[in-house]
């Protein structure tokens, strides 16, 4: 897929899931270091935000706004996945008083590769917004094609209010 990050041309290593499709097997860390697997992991319907760098402005937009949501939506879980260490994405939490957006670590790009997300030339994983059902199948995505870009956040809650 390409995408651009401030107008320069880069491609991730594949297609992402499309609607309708499964989310393919992954695994990503948790803030205590241990593995959680696709499965593990969706067990209602679930909203994905896919951020390369939790440490740069919109990254950090993104989760605050979605963590800022996560109360209306009892039903549902909220993640957001960078490519960030545990340690990171933990003292970010803190310096940001971000507690109810669950963050989780691909630094090791399990995910970003296994979801066509992850570019090479930068080590990131392609900014997204993933909501699923409890069987894993794609329910709604939006693939930002410019990664300094904030994603649609009025149409993914919508969607999400559409579910309750």
């Amino acid at each position: 897929m390409q995408v651009t990050m401030k107008n320069e041309p880069l491609s991730t290593n594949g297609e992402p899931p499309k609607i309708g499709e499964q989310l393919p097997n992954f695994k990503v860390k948790q803030a205590d270091g241990s593995f959680a697997t696709v499965d593990e992991l969706i067990d209602k319907p679930t909203l994905i935000s896919v951020v390369p760098n939790i440490n740069t402005s919109v990254c950090s937009i993104s989760t605050k706004h979605f963590n800022s949501e996560v109360d209306k939506f009892a039903d549902i879980n909220f993640y957001t996945i960078s490519t960030n260490t545990p340690e990171e994405q933990k003292n970010w939490c803190a310096a940001e008083d971000v507690t109810k957006m669950k963050l989780l670590s691909d630094e090791e790009f399990d995910f970003g590769k296994n979801m066509g997300l992850f570019i090479a030339d930068t080590k990131f994983d392609s900014r997204s917004i993933w909501i699923v059902d409890t069987n894993k199948k794609v329910l709604y995505r939006e693939l930002i094609s410019e990664l300094t870009n904030e994603p649609n956040y009025a149409e993914a809650l919508a969607f999400l209010q559409d579910l309750k």
